[in-house]
């Protein structure tokens, strides 16, 4: 029954996760937007040079709410849906507060943010267009990736994933009207992200504020209570310092790249990140899907469920990283040819995808194990696993790849890899000591009421 549940729930979610990120994350628009018949190419690299700051809004989601719905989920474990429904209303009034100061700041900065992260002479003008009008979605995508978890963590795993997939056929249906259509070229694939995101945030409030929601929106929990709220944030944190620091690495790639490449190495990393996506995304789902079993049940005191829904979400996120891994290997023009029709571009990314991706297969254990340290709760661990692959790995290794290798650009895509299985390995030791000091308290807790009773 378990096994059952945990994998209709993670199809859910892993659907959800992955049709959010189309939009959230303007991964459809880059699809369109490269075929564009004048300057695709560039037009390309100008958005993907967005695509920093577009994560960084993605990440204020994260940190509120990767943190307080897990945390709901615990609650609603413990029978408290009260304190529960005090989480959502905080974290939902402090992702408002968010939007406005986030919304702003991308209007007044933007050219000077795209202009430091890599958009050269040839793309400045297609990034500006682009982010001018995305930045004024901002609030939308806050509550539509970041009050999805909610529904989601009620059990609501298909409402959740309606409320996204509605917006995403808006998306996909706009863009080519936009873009080719009306011929409004990036500035279409923009308004068609924000007025698609508008929509699916407007079903995600109506059912948070219904009757059939069983957490429940309201006016007199959005007073910010700190008891409340700081832990929601320090639980939040490795979520949203994966992906704000997944901005700081892309930045990282951008300006190597293009100091090494030139235009057509930043277009390849802008295809790379968008196949990155496509590869991650499921197993994100895949987590986020038996992330609310495995919080229930560890509030709830259920050793064995929360054992059983680990190794389960590790044999699935282990087989399907690896099949996806053979798939990239083998047939990599299939992913790379949505992005572009230049076979200049095709060619060189081609190249070093192969370098790129060359350690995926084993990224199934990152996921499950980083995920399952966030669903009980150890947010110090969580937080060191995500700063260990990027700060501590990755970043160097982008400055350090090209004075070890002659191929200065190959050896920047070589950080990659070379972070990732380093990253790996530390992670499974780390889990392994801590997953296994959670389950021993849990049986001692356990021990304890027994005793008692």
């Amino acid at each position: 029954a378990l096994a059952s549940s945990a994998k209709t729930h993670s199809a859910d979610e892993k659907i959800v996760t992955y049709l959010n990120a189309f939009r959230g994350n303007n991964l459809v628009d880059r699809i369109f937007i490269g075929h564009m018949p004048v300057d695709g190419d560039l037009a390309l690299t100008g958005v993907g040079v967005c695509l920093p700051l577009i994560m960084l809004v993605s990440a204020f989601a994260a940190l509120i709410s990767a943190g307080g719905a897990p945390r709901a989920s615990i609650f609603m474990g413990k029978k408290d849906n009260v304190t529960a429904e005090k989480i959502m209303g905080n974290c939902f009034f402090l992702q408002m507060i968010v939007s406005v100061v986030i919304t702003l700041i991308l209007i007044i900065f933007n050219r000077e943010l795209l202009i430091l992260f890599g958009a050269s002479n040839n793309t400045i003008t297609y990034a500006v267009n682009y982010m001018n009008i995305y930045a004024i979605g901002t609030i939308f995508v806050q509550i539509t990736l970041g009050m999805n978890a909610y529904i989601t963590a009620q059990g609501f795993s298909k409402i959740a994933m309606i409320t996204v997939l509605i917006g995403a056929i808006c998306n996909i249906t706009l863009d080519p009207i936009l873009i080719y259509g009306l011929n409004l070229g990036v500035e279409g694939a923009a308004i068609a992200t924000i007025l698609s995101q508008a929509i699916s945030a407007s079903f995600v409030l109506l059912f948070l504020f219904s009757k059939k929601s069983i957490l429940k929106l309201k006016v007199s929990n959005f007073k910010l209570d700190s008891k409340i709220i700081l832990p929601c944030i320090a639980l939040g944190l490795a979520p949203f310092i994966m992906q704000s620091s997944e901005c700081i690495i892309i930045v990282a790639f951008n300006t190597s790249l293009f100091k090494y490449g030139g235009d057509i190495a930043v277009g390849a990393m802008t295809i790379l990140s968008s196949v990155m996506q496509f590869a991650m995304l499921p197993l994100q789902g895949l987590a986020q899907g038996a992330q609310p079993i495995s919080s229930y049940n560890y509030g709830a005191r259920n050793v064995d469920r929360v054992v059983k829904t680990f190794k389960l979400l590790l044999l699935i996120c282990m087989i399907y990283s690896t099949v996806l891994y053979l798939f990239i290997m083998t047939c990599p023009k299939v992913f790379v040819s949505m992005f572009t029709e230049k076979q200049e571009l095709i060619d060189f990314t081609v190249r070093v995808l192969k370098i790129y991706f060359a350690v995926l297969f084993i990224f199934g254990a990152q996921i499950a194990c980083q995920m399952t340290l966030v669903s009980t709760g150890n947010a110090k661990s969580s937080i060191i696993v995500a700063c260990v692959r990027k700060f501590v790995l990755l970043l160097p290794l982008i400055y350090i790849m090209p004075i070890l290798m002659k191929d200065n650009t190959i050896a920047v895509y070589t950080a990659e890899p070379v972070a990732d299985f380093i990253a790996v390995s530390f992670t499974v030791i780390l889990f392994t000591i801590q997953f296994k000091k959670s389950i021993k308290l849990l049986k001692e807790e356990n021990y304890e009421i027994n005793f008692k009773n």
